[in-house]
This record gives structure tokens, C-alpha cells and sequence, in this order.
């Protein structure tokens, strides 16, 4: 027995290291069959047979596995608590309900009350809505039917008053006509006769004045055209004598050019030669070709000279070689 004893809390040990003081307290069946499995199969080889392994109590010298215990009894107690109060809950939320469901179901039936008390209301009103409008239309006629006849009662009376107006108008028409033919006989044709001699006097007149308009305008036309033509003869009169002037006045003017060119000659040579004659030496080179001497001095100045009559043709537009040739 001890073996066997010995070989249960070697088990025992062995397996209490693999599971925490907390698993082994909260799940004791779990415990057992573990140790209980593992120490069967040695015990068998030993001979032994173990029907049953039960842990009685766990406890250690620390108090630690009680304190556990204390903790689980408070846990258990609070799940009591919450489970009471979860059941008062439902208890509540189940009352809750059933408060709904009859209110829900007072409301349908309060609704179905006024439904029908509605649709009572309505088919009464459609009723009353339709005898008043039988009555409405049986008044409508009646009144109709008074309002054709009196509307007919005056229709006739209107007929009446009609045929007498007309009655007034015709015989209104026939004074007028006897008067009308009283005042044709008496004023309107007298009238027309004077009107026609009136008129005929008028028309007369009115020939009389646009004949002599008409001699007055064709009169003042003719004048209009004879001082027309005395001013154009005069005009061009007035051109020919300008254009004579402006002729006589060109001719004098290149006159009085080529008259004072020819007086200026003398002293263009007198001023060319000027210079002449502040030389002491003059001296004169020639390649055997052309004059020599006087003759190659006094050509340079006459060549000079000769050079004015171009220059005044640039600076004046008078030709005064073709001037001094026609002269």
C-alpha cells in the first residue's frame, strides 16, 4: 500500500508542476483524471487496480488556496447579485412590454373607434350634402322657373315699349322730311345759287393771280439770267486783263533780269580779276597745247564769265543767253 501510496503523490507531484495553484484549485476534476490516468497504467504493471481517485480538500500553510476560495465565494456572490438584478431586469423590460402591448392595443382600439366615428361622420355628411342639394336644386327650379316667367312678362312689355318708340321715330322721320323740303324750298337753294356764283368768282380770281405769279416769276428769271451773263462777261473780262498783266509783268520781270545781269558783268570780271593784280609774278606752266601767256590768263577769267549767265539760270529760272540772242 505504501508503494502504491508513494507512486500516487509521485504522479501528483508531476502533474501539479504543469498546472498553476489557480487550475488546480478551480478545476479539481481535472486534476484527479489526470493523475488518476497517469498513475493507473504503473499501478496495473504493479498488480494494483485503482477504481476511483478523489481529492478531498486542497489547502497550504500560506492560507493563499483559502484566500482563493474566498475570492470565488465573492465572485458567486456577485453573480448572484447580477443574476438577480439581470432577473429583475428582465422582470421590468417583460412588464414594460406588456405595458406596451395594452397600450398598443388600447390605441388600435381607440384608433377603430375613430375610424368608424369618422366614417359615420362622413357618410352622414355625404347624406345631409346630398338632401340639401336635392333641396338646394328643387329651390333652383322653382326660382327658375319664376325668373323665365317674370323675365318673359318683361320681355313683352320691352316688345311694347318698342313698337311704340318705333312708332315715335316714324312719325319724328316724316317731320323731317317736311322740314327738309321747307328749308330746300325756302333757304338751301338760294343758298346754292350764291354758293356757285361765289365759287365762280373765286376760281376766276384765283387764275388771275397765278397768271400774273407766273409773269412776275418768268420776268424775274430773264433778269436773273441777263445780270447772270453780264457778270460772267465781266468775269472773264477781268481774267483776260489779269492774265495780260501777269504776262506784261513776266516779260518785264526777265527783262529786268537780263538789264541787270549785264549791268553786273563788268564788275563779276572786275572782281575775278581783282586778285590779278595784287601778284608781283605770275608764273604760267603749258604743255605746248593750248595758249600761252596774256591769251591763257585772260581766257581763265572770260572762261569765269562765262559760267554766270548758268549760275543765274539755276538760281532765277530766266535763260538770259536765249534773252540777250532775241534782243
Amino acid at each position: 500500500m505504501n508503494i502504491a501510496k508513494e507512486t500516487l503523490e509521485g504522479h501528483q507531484r508531476a502533474i501539479m508542476c504543469t498546472m498553476s495553484v489557480e487550475e488546480i484549485y478551480k478545476d479539481r476534476k481535472k486534476f484527479s483524471k489526470q493523475v488518476f490516468e497517469v498513475a493507473s497504467s504503473d499501478l496495473i504493471n504493479m498488480g494494483i487496480t485503482v477504481v476511483s481517485y478523489t481529492i478531498k480538500d486542497i489547502n497550504d500553510d500560506q492560507g493563499y488556496l483559502k484566500s482563493l476560495g474566498m475570492a470565488r465565494t465573492a465572485q458567486v456572490k456577485r453573480d448572484a447579485r447580477i443574476g438577480e438584478a439581470e432577473a429583475r431586469r428582465d422582470s421590468q423590460i417583460k412588464e414594460a412590454l406588456a405595458e406596451e402591448e395594452r397600450m398598443a392595443a388600447r390605441y388600435v382600439n381607440d384608433t377603430e373607434i375613430a375610424k368608424a366615428q369618422r366614417d359615420f361622420e362622413l357618410k352622414k355628411a355625404a347624406y345631409d350634402m346630398e338632401v340639401n342639394t336635392k333641396k338646394a336644386e328643387s329651390d333652383l327650379a322653382f326660382n327658375l322657373q319664376a325668373a323665365k316667367t317674370r323675365q318673359k312678362i318683361k320681355e313683352e312689355q320691352m316688345q311694347v315699349k318698342v313698337i311704340e318708340r318705333a312708332q315715335e321715330i316714324q312719325v319724328q322721320e316724316q317731320e323731317i322730311l317736311r322740314k327738309e323740303k321747307e328749308l330746300e324750298a325756302t333757304i338751301r337753294r338760294p343758298a346754292e345759287a350764291e354758293k356757285y356764283r361765289l365759287e365762280k368768282l373765286a376760281e376766276a380770281n384765283r387764275n388771275r393771280v397765278i397768271m400774273e405769279a407766273e409773269a412776275e416769276a418768268e420776268a424775274i428769271r430773264l433778269r436773273g439770267e441777263a445780270e447772270a451773263f453780264a457778270v460772267e462777261a465781266k468775269a472773264k473780262a477781268e481774267a483776260e486783263q489779269m492774265a495780260k498783266k501777269a504776262d506784261a509783268f513776266k516779260e518785264y520781270r526777265e527783262a529786268a533780269m537780263v538789264d541787270m545781269v549785264l549791268d553786273t558783268l563788268p564788275k563779276i570780271a572786275a572782281e575775278v580779276a581783282a586778285p590779278l593784280t595784287q601778284c608781283n609774278k605770275v608764273v604760267m606752266v603749258s604743255d605746248g597745247k593750248s595758249d600761252i601767256g596774256a591769251a591763257r590768263l585772260t581766257g581763265e577769267v572770260l572762261d569765269i564769265i562765262a559760267k554766270v549767265p548758268h549760275v543765274v539760270t539755276k538760281l532765277t529760272g530766266v535763260n538770259i543767253t536765249n534773252k540777250i540772242l532775241v534782243q
